[in-house]
């Protein structure tokens, strides 16, 4: 009794001791941060210290209750240690799938197979883990450590079959990617240009172009060390996705097929066989072209009427050329004996899902095609009926005249620019004005070169009267028009003597009297008469009579009494 009361207290007294060690707590709060290296030969050292000391102590008690008495504390120091040794695992458990996740992203960028380099990165791992845990464990504590290896192995496989996923819908994705690149486009265009040879010519591009990225592919998924099955499964599938890139582009052109057809349509009937743009100049068949432009339009309808994954060769193109295009009383009276042929959503000998544009649609579209065409058709004809009737009319007798006296080219540059035309006549009314102006006829009565010469030296002075005439009859309109008073105007007063133009050259031989006469200033028409003579200095600006009229008057004016005192000087001035 006495030796179970003492080793009970000396057993409580050492598990009082080691949870106040200081190298316990140091290892404890070490371990909760990251791994701690030696972690078992730390922990089995404190652990035999504190029973070692329980032994010392009890060493005098009996045996049995001593070793029981030792056993339940130790029982109780590996319960007060395990927490540490587990957040020991786990952090052992963390720094493997690290490492197989660094190991693994370094040998797949070294170009190593995927399957090669995710085996020999687990082994790697796990054998680190291992031997983590071998340091980990206390010599006094049997812990197994199998369920957390467990864990770790599973965290492993589990990264790796998501980097594997990743990697394997990565390539999935190139080569769709470069699939749809290597036959999108060449479709497109071979719809564009469809005839009977287009989905041959499909099928030679889907065939050329698998065979070359679907080995590829297959050669890719070997480092991934799959089995056959899952293998031909993924290229299964990607085969399949090359025929859906066909058929969606099929698919796609088949719903413009209308602005194909009239593409097509157009392309045929304006231009010849070696795609020169027609004229038409009345010698086509007019009928004979359209009808070959809409067989070529019904042609590219059949093609895309429907998908052609095989050779075996269909009934569409015939049916809808004996429906459509021809339109003969025995096709009228075929129809009507039998069912019609476009009146159905399916083809003969084609299944359901590869039918792209059904026959009553295709009855309704070329209904609508030859309605819009048409006008393309009368716009032709009435280009020929034109074009005929220009070359059965000569041109108007004014044109043929023209022609004749300008050529060809002068008249064509006139009638392209008829400002010309303006120009020259208001160059005739000018020449017109003038020639009247000069009377150029009165000036060649005294001979072809004294005509030149007086119509030179009179052209310039003849043009700027005209000018200022034509300037004052503008500025005596503009006048009436706004006439407007000076404030300051001076009442009206006699009139004034009118100015006449100055004195004539005569002749040394001609009488005094009629000098006289012409250089005396003649008295105004007043019935006021003038008291004094005009001076003999205003007889250069007084007016004159022209010497034609020189008979009328031969005696001078009553108010030239002081003339001749000035005859000499007179007669001197004019010689």
């Amino acid at each position: 009794m006495v030796a179970t009361v003492r080793c009970d207290e000396i057993a409580n007294e050492k598990f009082g001791c080691i949870t106040s060690d200081t190298e316990w707590l140091d290892v404890e709060s070490a371990v909760q941060s990251g791994p701690v290296p030696g972690f078992g030969k730390k922990l089995g050292n404190i652990v035999d210290v504190h029973l070692q000391e329980y032994d010392k102590e009890a060493v005098y008690f009996d045996e049995a209750v001593r070793k029981g008495k030792r056993q339940h504390l130790e029982s109780r120091i590996l319960n007060l240690v395990q927490p540490a040794f587990q957040k020991m695992l786990t952090h052992l458990r963390v720094k493997a799938l690290e490492k197989f996740k660094t190991g693994l992203n370094s040998s797949l960028e070294s170009g190593k197979g995927f399957a090669v380099s995710a085996r020999d990165n687990t082994e790697c791992s796990l054998k680190e883990f291992e031997q983590g845990c071998a340091d980990a464990i206390i010599k006094q504590a049997n812990w197994d450590c199998s369920k957390m290896l467990e864990k770790v192995r599973r965290d492993i496989e589990d990264h790796a079959l998501s980097i594997r996923e990743s990697k394997l819908s990565e390539m999935t994705r190139h080569a769709k990617d470069k699939l749809r690149k290597a036959l999108a486009e060449p479709v497109e265009s071979l719809f564009d240009a469809a005839d009977q040879t287009t989905w041959q010519s499909i099928r030679n591009i889907y065939k050329r172009e698998t065979d070359a990225i679907l080995p590829e592919f297959l050669n890719n998924l070997c480092q991934f060390e799959m089995e056959y099955a899952p293998a031909e499964e993924m290229v299964s599938k990607l085969k399949d996705y090359a025929r859906s890139v066909v058929e969606s582009k099929a698919k796609e052109e088949s719903s413009k097929v209308l602005i194909h057809m009239k593409e097509r349509f157009t392309t045929v009937f304006s231009h010849d066989k070696d795609s020169i743009p027609r004229v038409w100049t009345g010698k086509e068949d007019v009928r004979a072209i359209a009808k070959e432009a809409r067989s070529a339009a019904l042609k590219l309808l059949s093609v895309m009427a429907a998908i052609r994954w095989d050779d075996e060769p269909d009934r569409i193109e015939s049916i809808l050329t004996s429906t459509l295009l021809e339109g003969s009383v025995v096709s009228k009276i075929a129809s009507a004996a039998s069912a019609d042929p476009l009146a159905s959503t399916t083809w003969e000998e084609i299944a359901p899902k590869h039918t792209m544009i059904t026959p009553s649609q295709c009855k309704s579209l070329w209904k609508q095609f030859k309605a819009e065409t048409e006008f393309t058709i009368t716009q032709a004809v009435s280009t020929q009926q034109a074009h005929r009737r220009g070359n059965s009319k000569l041109p108007p007798p004014w044109a043929i005249v023209a022609i004749a006296i300008l050529g060809f080219n002068e008249i064509m540059v006139l009638i392209r620019n008829p400002i010309y035309l303006f120009l020259l006549f208001v160059g005739y009314l000018m020449v017109k004005a003038l020639a009247m102006q000069l009377d150029v006829s009165r000036e060649f009565q005294n001979g072809v070169v004294p005509g030149i010469i007086s119509v030179s030296v009179k052209l310039l002075p003849a043009i700027q009267n005209l000018v200022n005439k034509v300037a004052a009859e503008q500025q005596a309109e503009h006048q009436q028009q706004h006439p407007h008073p000076h404030p300051h105007t001076q009442a009206p007063g006699p009139p004034q003597p009118q100015m006449q133009p100055p004195p004539l050259l005569l002749s040394p031989r001609s009488p005094m009297s009629e000098l006289r006469r012409l250089h005396m200033p003649r008295s105004p028409r007043s019935p006021r008469k003038v008291a004094s003579p005009a001076p003999s200095s205003s007889s250069s600006s007084s007016a004159v009579s022209s010497p034609r009229h020189v008979g009328e008057d031969q005696k001078p004016r009553p108010g030239a009494v002081g003339a001749p005192e000035n005859e000499a000087t007179v007669a001197d001035s004019i010689v």
